[in-house]
């Protein structure tokens, strides 16, 4: 196949090595621009008609930059030839060109963007027709290490479940338990946990928290988070389908009505009513093992308690995991909020390298709360997390190109193809001083976000003022829809207020994204040198 790449004089020579080894026969083209982006389907039409006039009968593909504008449909009428966008990045083309027996390419998508959404889905598709092989799950779920949750199989063969609490569920008003528990639903948790306060009794509390967030979980499993014997049995009678927890200290006095109404539930290797907590992997086993024994007939999953990071020790916890897996194939727990609530860093990286350790070590439930900034995000995070171990265990792999990331603020792949250091002779100059504020006559903006359950589910809102009195709310999920509403109902004259505006909507839009907190005219992200000294 004769293939005729388009580009510019800056990525030339990048485009050029690039596909030096490839088994096609390629011609690149250096069009008249230094920017490959800036190129416009007619200029490409005129490029191909003045150089290879002769030729068109035996270019069987035109392959144009990713990131021109405008779709290619244009160019493949003009000149008869199929004609494609190529990646976003010159470095990724020998990639698309040695994938064009599998994918079809776009005249309107970056071919690179295309590959990654074809990746996304048969991911998704792969994970969603395991989920649903009903006869493969009976079959999994006669192993020891998988147990059923209410109808959610559990277990070391399925993905690791989320399992995300409402903490101090007993203190939330109705509306604030639903909201909450909505997020947690939106940001796709396997099951729902109601988080009770430690040392207090709040069982008159749980019939009605269990019929309000009932009717918001639907069929996912419903859990409590107590050692209150009182509060796990009113939570028993009343249709609870998990426990948190049983130890050595109480689970003599709730393990007959958990049989009876088969409700598993989480051990813990304690004896918290004596202040009782094994530390050495060895005490964890032993105390797991003697609990495993004095509940023998009860279903549970087994939680090793996974510490902080240099609190008792992260490294000996996950080594009694791993002890325990040996000798046992029961379903485990793994609190990974013990983990990024106690550590200041983002949460991203930090769940999915845990959900990684904890897929190694054959963990069935990843369990979060979302407490403070930093973790905001958790159960999204843990729930891809999930999915990405589920897919790399299967492909025996490792958590790399599975067509789902988490790579967030950062590029999987550095850019190549942008070359700004061929710029000499040309004049430069800086700000010398800022310029003075003179207020727009057209009026003034009060910017701010409000974030929903998820992102499709926030919006960006931009409150104009005439004369300091709000006059017209205009709401958007982009920068770009608000500032166009914004000029098109002329509300701003002065070209220095129209470039703050953008620079504050992008702002806004970036928080809405990403979780950060957005305050009008204060910066987003912390400068990287403050840590420097």
């Amino acid at each position: 196949m004769k293939i005729l790449i388009i580009t510019g004089d800056l990525a030339y020579p990048l485009i050029k090595n690039v596909v030096k080894d490839s088994k096609e026969d390629i011609i690149v083209h250096v069009a008249d621009t230094q920017v490959a982006a800036f190129l416009t389907p007619n200029q490409i039409i005129k490029e191909v008609k003045t150089n290879f006039s002769n030729q068109l009968d035996d270019i069987d593909m035109i392959l144009v930059p990713g990131l021109i504008k405008k779709g290619t449909r244009q160019i493949t009428k003009e000149l008869g030839i199929p004609t494609f966008k190529g990646s976003t990045d010159g470095a990724d083309l020998l990639m698309v060109i040695n994938l064009l027996e599998k994918i079809s390419l776009s005249e309107d998508k970056p071919a690179d963007k295309l590959i990654e959404e074809e990746k996304r889905k048969e991911a998704f598709k792969f994970i969603e027709n395991f989920e649903n092989d009903e006869k493969n799950i009976e079959k999994l779920l006669k192993k020891p290490n998988n147990i059923l949750i209410r109808n959610l199989p559990v277990g070391e063969d399925f993905p690791m479940r989320v399992l995300s609490e409402i903490a101090n569920a007993p203190f939330l008003s109705k509306q604030e338990l639903i909201n909450k528990c909505q997020y947690f639903v939106d940001s796709g948790a396997d099951m729902i946990d109601i988080g009770m306060a430690a040392g207090e009794d709040f069982s008159d509390k749980i019939p009605e928290l269990i019929n309000t967030l009932r009717p918001i979980v639907g069929d996912r499993p419903l859990s409590i988070d107590t050692l209150n014997p009182n509060e796990i049995k009113v939570a028993a009678e009343n249709g609870i389908d998990f426990v948190l927890s049983l130890d050595l200290g109480n689970n003599s006095e709730v393990q007959e009505i958990l049989k009876e109404k088969d409700i598993p539930a989480v051990l813990l290797p304690t004896n918290f009513s004596q202040g009782i907590s094994p530390k050495t992997p060895l005490e964890r086993v032993e105390a797991m093992h003697q609990l495993i024994k004095d509940t023998e007939g009860l279903r549970y999953v087994a939680d090793l308690i996974l510490d902080p990071v240099n609190s008792s020790s992260i490294v000996e916890s996950i080594i009694a995991c791993h002890e325990f897996h040996k000798t046992n194939p029961a379903p485990m727990f793994f609190g990974v909020g013990n983990v990024t609530e106690l550590m200041d860093a983002d949460s991203g990286g930090v769940n999915v390298l845990l959900a990684g350790i904890g897929m190694e070590l054959g963990v069935s439930i990843l369990f979060t709360p979302e407490e403070s900034g930093k973790t905001r995000g958790s159960v999204y995070e843990l729930a891809i997390a999930s999915k990405m171990m589920f897919l790399a265990k299967h492909r025996k792999s490792i958590p790399k190109d599975l067509g789902i990331n988490l790579v967030a603020f950062k590029d999987k792949h550095k850019r190549n193809d942008i070359i700004s250091n061929n710029i000499d002779g040309i004049p430069k100059t800086r700000r010398d001083e800022p310029l003075k504020f003179v207020r727009d006559k057209a009026g003034s903006f009060k910017i701010s976000v409000d974030y929903g359950t998820t992102v499709s589910k926030s919006k960006i809102i931009a409150t104009h003022f005439k004369k300091n009195e709000p006059d017209l709310v205009i709401e958007g999920q982009s920068a770009k829809e608000i500032y166009e509403e914004i000029i098109k109902k002329d509300l701003v004259k002065r070209i220095e207020h129209a470039a703050y505006l953008g620079s504050e909507l992008q702002k806004a839009e970036i928080a809405m994204v990403t979780g950060k907190d957005y305050v009008q005219d204060f910066d987003l992200f912390k400068n990287p040198d403050e840590f420097k000294n």
